[in-house]
């Protein structure tokens, strides 16, 4: 029997790595899937991209545990200007993702994990980082069969799983403006992580705005559900630097 952890870095998965560690439980394999945004640059926000490498895969190694980084053929450039070949669209590239029909956890994450578990030839466990406070969540783990939750055999609830990756030093920094991790590309971000983005990471976010002015896209908004593009973010985030330029001026006086 195989043990592998399923890792995506956040607090839930990596506190059921680190109660493997504490009680002894068998781990043969930590398995994570990279998003790429293209051939050279990560989908995964740089902070986090960074902890994943140099602060929570030496610690994982040093304690003997092997990491494997799993990447997609297809990259989130692949699948932005794919063009369709049928229908009224046809020859027009798909452009951004509709909310809640992801083409890129698909293509450039899913698939990934996928073929992995086809060239695994014998019984595994699969560890997943589900807490016990996450009953719906939790039923699919019973009904899965070979997944199991060391958060839930050790009665741990997100919060309890927050703080012992802190205590070990091992809290991705994504934790400091959002509680949620994903692609800094994703629509599904919030006004904290899009803030984050265009103030920390200007050549990303400036990458959104060249991408919204593409022409022949079908998704042609940052935000094909609710209509909002990724320049009205901007001019939001334009305004409010330029409010607070002027409070901070004004108290000075």
């Amino acid at each position: 029997m195989k043990y592998i952890a399923s890792w995506s870095g956040g607090k839930d998965s990596t506190a059921s790595i680190i109660l493997a560690h504490e009680h002894n439980e068998p781990l043969d394999l930590i398995i994570f899937s990279e998003v790429m945004f293209d051939e050279n640059i990560s989908g995964e926000l740089p902070e986090h991209i960074d902890f994943i490498k140099n602060k929570a895969i030496p610690v994982f190694e040093s304690w003997g545990y092997e990491v494997k980084i799993l990447h997609s053929d297809k990259t989130y450039m692949d699948c932005f200007h794919h063009r369709t070949v049928r229908g009224k669209s046809k020859g027009m590239k798909k452009g951004f993702v509709m909310t809640g029909h992801c083409d890129v956890q698909r293509d450039c994450k899913l698939k990934a994990i996928k073929q992995f578990w086809k060239f695994v030839n014998e019984d595994f466990t699969q560890y997943i980082g589900i807490a016990v406070d996450e009953p719906i969540r939790m039923e699919r783990v019973v009904r899965a069969g070979n997944q199991v939750s060391l958060l839930e055999k050790y009665g741990y609830t997100e919060r309890m799983a927050f703080e012992l990756c802190e205590k070990y030093g091992l809290l991705s920094p994504i934790y400091k403006f959002t509680n949620r991790g994903g692609c800094w590309f994703c629509p599904n971000m919030r006004y904290t992580q899009l803030k984050h983005l265009r103030t920390h990471h200007r050549d990303l976010w400036d990458k959104l705005l060249e991408l919204e002015n593409e022409p022949d896209l079908i998704g042609n908004m940052w935000n094909t559900l609710t209509k909002t593009r990724i320049h009205d973010w901007e001019e939001r985030f334009y305004w409010e630097d330029r409010q607070m330029s002027l409070f901070d001026y004004l108290k000075e006086d």
